[in-house]
């Protein structure tokens, strides 16, 4: 599924000035080596069903096998003390010591020796941790990934030199140690290099898998139509706390929702949880929702924070403008993208910008092949769109009881009246401070 820079900027999902991503609050990595690898797994969502299904079908096992990643005792300082070992140069021992080359060393040898032992020590670790991955997944490998992970891994651990290691009750004298040692970085380092690398990888897909189970997400169901389709029960922002939880049913017949509701109603975030649970549907990892269903997208488009460039001396709304035009661009190809749209035309004068909203949202209905959501202030321009019969109108109602506002956060049918910018100028005080200038 393509998206761009500012879909990624807009949903949220890396850390930037202002806030903490979701990527960081997804992450449930062991180890910096697999933090990169779940960066890069949320960076690039699936773009078929085949994909998709294949990465869910895989979380199912980690879930399933959820106490044998407890169990391992590979860490993250496991990884970086075996990084150090390969990068430390250690006075050279023979292949095969003998107990009188091994006491020599260990006496002229002291911090080297020391060093040597932690640090294999910390990669027996890591290939006893293997070893019982071996033994757990043996019966998982009709799931491709992990049948070409099991047949690297064990490639590796085939090694007969390193066969007694595999036994964890095994035990080492000194001369093992260097003997070890000598073989790991003339013979093995490559083969280690590569181990840690799949533990990396292992450790992000965990991650997704933990992520899942943490956040209660829901695995889609794909469906294979040619028209998209994006339904929901109940789709709720992962990260607010006690989040009220909506509905949406998008389809050919009705692929656009123009939604409505009074300053701080709920429509941003209600647009910014549809983004996520696309986004993370597509990722393969389930996303925030109750009985999902869905075609496989080919695009996530949103214009949700759009700014001005001062440095090339663009205004907001011609920020606004090419956006749109951008959109436009690619949807009329006629592949499947979710067109994501909040408070449009926001940089003109209020007439202005009903005559451009009425344009853009009577040309994007016409596009049958993709789904939109598009919310506004601009309630009049409705009654003008009511002849559209693949148009649905839903509202975020708020209500006001002795000058205090009630947000309730339910979509409801229709379109919303509700006036109450002055009313929140008044009760923050700043109508009796004007007054008092």
């Amino acid at each position: 599924m393509q998206v761009d820079s500012i879909t990624l900027k807009d949903i949220g999902l890396f850390d930037s000035e202002a806030h903490i991503g979701l990527a960081t609050h997804l992450n449930f990595c062991k180890t910096n080596g697999g933090g990169f690898y779940f960066t890069e797994l949320l960076s690039h969502p699936l773009s078929n069903k085949k994909n998709i299904e294949t990465r869910q079908d895989l979380l199912q096992v980690f879930i399933h096998q959820k106490s044998l990643f407890e169990k391992f005792k590979t860490s993250n300082g496991t990884t970086l003390v075996i990084d150090k070992f390969f990068e430390t140069g250690f006075k050279k021992t023979s292949p095969y010591p003998n107990w009188w080359e091994t006491i020599i060393y260990q006496l002229f040898n002291k911090a080297d020796y020391s060093l040597i032992k932690y640090s294999v020590e910390h990669i027996n670790i890591l290939i006893q941790d293997f070893d019982q991955w071996l033994i757990a997944f043996q019966n998982e490998r009709q799931n491709p990934i992990i049948d070409k992970w099991y047949v690297e891994i064990d490639k590796i651990l085939s090694n007969e030199t390193i066969i007694p290691i595999r036994n964890a009750a095994s035990t080492l004298n000194a001369s093992d140690i260097l003997q070890l040692s000598h073989f790991y970085i003339f013979h093995y380092k490559h083969s280690i290099r590569n181990l840690l690398e799949l533990f990396y990888e292992i450790d992000a897909y965990n991650s997704l898998a933990i992520s899942k189970l943490h956040y209660v997400f829901e695995f889609p169901t794909w469906l294979e139509q040619s028209k998209p389709v994006f339904s929901i029960e109940a789709a709720s922002h992962p990260l607010v706390e006690n989040a009220i939880s909506n509905p949406l049913h998008l389809n050919n017949d009705q692929n656009f929702l123009f939604l409505t509701g009074a300053n701080m109603a709920g429509k941003s975030t209600f647009i910014k949880t549809i983004a996520i649970v696309i986004y993370l549907a597509h990722i393969g990892m389930g996303a925030p929702g109750k009985n999902i269903q869905l075609t496989v997208m080919d695009g996530l488009i949103t214009n949700l924070t759009i700014a001005d460039n001062i440095v090339k001396g663009e205004s907001y709304f011609f920020n606004e403008v090419q956006r749109i035009k951008n959109t436009v661009e690619k949807i009329k190809d006629g592949k499947k993208y979710f067109v994501l749209i909040d408070e449009l035309f926001k940089g003109t004068n209020i007439q202005d910008a009903m005559k451009c909203s009425i344009a853009v949202i009577e040309g994007l209905q016409k596009v049958q092949s993709s789904l939109f959501i598009l919310s506004t202030h601009l309630y009049e321009i409705s009654s003008s769109l009511t002849a559209y019969n693949n148009i649905q109108f839903k509202y975020f109602e708020t209500t006001i009881t002795n000058k205090e506002l009630v947000f309730h956060y339910h979509l409801k049918e229709g379109v919303s009246q509700d006036r109450i910018g002055y009313l929140i100028l008044e009760r923050e005080g700043v109508v009796n401070m004007l007054n008092n200038l």
